[in-house]
């Protein structure tokens, strides 16, 4: 029998539609956790991400994997939508929920690299911090109670980066860098409930988005080293994945709340390795190459 240590554990991943949210709902799934997939791009209808993943197949690719994927359409910038999606939970879990990943972001199109932030949009500045930071915010809001009535889960911040140093584009670092510091403030707030925060970062991540930029699929992935060599480094997100299911599964996973985790050392910890079996290590090619 498939060793499953999430098996009878509930998920919900808010942002699940493609990228690290779908690399992590497929993780949890395959160690046994029934997920609620959510997000915005749905068969009903796309969001202005302009993408063609839908969280239904998402969902589908969990319980695929051996879990139980539950897709519910979810717009984490209306505080309606994110509060139905957890009276769900409470009402068809019995009050359960053990793992919460915010993976909200939807900041791609709205962000102009290499131009100072006062001749960026101001509107699309603040809105990257709507969805990249609020979004957050509220899922957590309301997901916290659940956990602490029980006193015990996980919420894991999924963001680009482990320190506080900049990103490139103000807009985008200030977002980046506010879900660490969020999921800092919330382990205090959550110490002494037995609940844990913590945040986790990918490395250079080979999502569908950047498969896509590089004209590439993830069978001919290595092509792409003729438009950036630092590409050959990329990871999956499964290598992610495996980092948020190894987290949830970890007794002594508390140890770690309030800290800032990347998907490279706790492969080194864990002893996950990615879909072909490598284990790229961006951290420590980056401090190679002076990133």
């Amino acid at each position: 029998m498939k060793h499953q240590p999430l098996a009878g554990r509930i998920a919900v991943v808010a942002g699940a539609t493609r990228g690290a949210g779908r690399g992590i709902a497929v993780q949890l799934g395959k160690a046994g956790a029934t997920v609620y997939v959510t997000g915005r791009s749905s068969k009903l209808g796309l969001s202005d991400m302009g993408r063609r993943e839908t969280i239904e197949e998402t969902a589908a690719l969990v319980t695929e994997a051996g879990g139980r994927g539950i897709a519910v359409r979810t717009d984490f910038t209306v505080e309606a939508d994110v509060r139905a999606l957890f009276q769900q939970v409470d009402e068809e879990q019995d009050g359960r929920l053990d793992v919460l990943v915010n993976d909200i972001w939807g900041g791609d199109p709205l962000t102009v690299w290499g131009q100072p932030f006062w001749e960026h949009s101001l509107h699309n500045g603040l809105l990257v911090q709507q969805r990249g930071v609020q979004t957050h915010m509220m899922a957590s809001y309301y997901a916290a109670p659940l956990m602490v009535s029980r006193r015990s889960g996980l919420i894991i911040e999924i963001t680009d980066g482990y320190d506080y140093r900049y990103r490139g584009n103000l807009y985008y670092s200030l977002a980046k860098i506010s879900v660490i510091h969020l999921a800092q403030a919330m382990a205090a707030d959550l110490a002494p409930h037995n609940v844990t925060a913590l945040a986790l970062t990918p490395g250079f991540l080979r999502s569908e988005a950047m498969l896509d930029h590089f004209g590439v699929t993830e069978e001919n992935w290595r092509e792409g080293a003729a438009k950036d060599v630092h590409f050959l480094q990329s990871e999956t997100p499964a290598y992610v994945g495996q980092a948020a299911a190894a987290l949830a599964a970890d007794p002594n996973v508390q140890a770690k709340s309030g800290k800032a985790l990347t998907s490279w050392d706790l492969a080194e910890e864990y002893g996950y390795a990615d879909a072909d079996g490598s284990r790229p290590h961006w951290g420590r090619y980056a401090a190679e190459h002076g990133f």
